[in-house]
This record gives structure tokens, sequence and C-alpha cells, in this order.
């Protein structure tokens, strides 16, 4: 059986902390996709600049190269043999990052990453989050995981993450991006954001991460007995 939990969901509904959570207390590996998208972006803005054509892109990745290290429990993201954990979360990277991301060759090329990634793990398991993991990356996982809230939730979570006072104002103004941005993903024309036929959804809006990081292990156990 493949051992990967996929979870999937729109920005800021909490994947990442609750698959980092999810493999801490099962002790398996988790795997942030979109650490890997946004190493990727950073080493093409750093080297080629914006505006750069697919092929450039992926041929820089192959030489530096771009990719994901399984260091103790948790995939690094790195360039160049260099750790960017940090650097990837800048503005900078974050501002361009859709954009690759909306290129089909690179979406190809991380998925393949990916799955490279966990068959080189020897059959240890894998808890996965992004917004297409359960649908196009590893559709025949056993345990598929939809995180939802509402954009006004998210928004006071994303204002949170950032150290940003959480005012009406600054809500109304995140939410509306994020729902941009989920309108945005769930209509593009490759890899669309949507829920697996066979995905849990999980409606975060009024739980704690403790509750649905709980929720999702014991759907976990009940997954993978033993």
């Amino acid at each position: 059986m493949l051992r990967v939990i996929a979870i999937d969901g729109p920005a800021a509904s909490g994947k990442s902390s609750t698959a980092g959570l999810v493999a801490e207390r099962l002790g398996w590996a988790h795997l942030d996709s979109g650490a890997l998208y946004r190493a990727l972006t950073l080493a093409a803005v750093d080297t080629l600049g914006e505006g750069a054509g697919a092929q450039q892109i992926l041929d820089l990745a192959d030489r530096l190269p771009v990719r994901l290290v399984l260091v103790g429990t948790k995939f690094r993201p790195e360039v160049a043999g260099a750790d960017v954990e940090e650097a990837i979360r800048g503005e900078r990277v974050t501002r361009y990052v859709s954009v690759l991301a909306a290129i089909p060759e690179v979406r190809t090329w991380v998925n393949t990453q990916q799955r490279r990634a966990v068959e080189g793990g020897r059959g240890r398991g894998v808890v996965v989050d992004g917004r297409d993991i359960g649908t196009v990356v590893f559709p025949e996982a056993p345990l598929k995981v939809f995180l939802t809230a509402t954009p006004d939730e998210r928004a006071r979570r994303r204002l949170f993450q950032r150290g940003q006072a959480v005012d009406v104002e600054l809500v109304r103004r995140e939410s509306e991006a994020l729902a941009a941005r989920d309108a945005a993903d769930s209509n593009r024309r490759i890899a669309p954001l949507k829920p697996a036929p066979d995905a849990v959804l999980l409606d975060t809006t009024a739980l704690t991460l403790e509750a649905q990081v709980t929720h999702v292990v014991e759907l976990a156990r009940q997954r993978f007995p033993g």
C-alpha cells in the first residue's frame, strides 16, 4: 500500500501546519509541495529574472539543482546545495510563485520531483500538502483530506502569521485577495483546486489546530492500521 496522506486546500486553510503535525504524531515525513514551487521561483528570479520561459527554468532547475532533500522527518528545499527554507518565504517569491506555478511544464516537473522524493523514502510514510496532491500528484493515496475555511478566517490566520494587527479593514482586504486567488486556482485549466472525489472534507473555520490534527491522525490510523 502507498503510504501517503494527501492534504489539499486553498491558501491559509492550515494545510502545511496540519500536515507537519500529523506527520510528527505518526512518525512520518512531511513534504510541503509549495516549498518546491517557491524554491524554483527563487532560483528563476535570482538567476533568470522575471518572465523566463519554461525550458529556461527547467534547465536551471536541473543544473543548479533545485531539489527536495529528506533531513530528519522533513523534506527540505535546496538550491545549489543551500537550504532555502527561509529565503523562499519572502515577498519577492510570493509575488511571482503563482505565475511560475501556472506553467504546465513546471507543474509536471514539480510533480515528478515529489513522486521521486516519496519513492526515495523506501516505503516510509509521507504526509504531502498542496493544492493538487490528491487529484494529480498522488491520486492513489489511501487517505486524502481537503481542508477548507471561510475567507475571513483564513485572512485572520494569514495576518496573524505575518505579525500584523488583525483589524476589520485588513481582514476585509486580505479576505478579498484570498477569495480572488481561490477563484483563479479553482478555474485554472491545469490542475484546478478541487477536492478529489474520495477526499474527506474538513472545514477548519471553527476548529483549533489541535482539533484538526487530531481528526486527521484518527483517520490515518483507520486507513493505515499497524
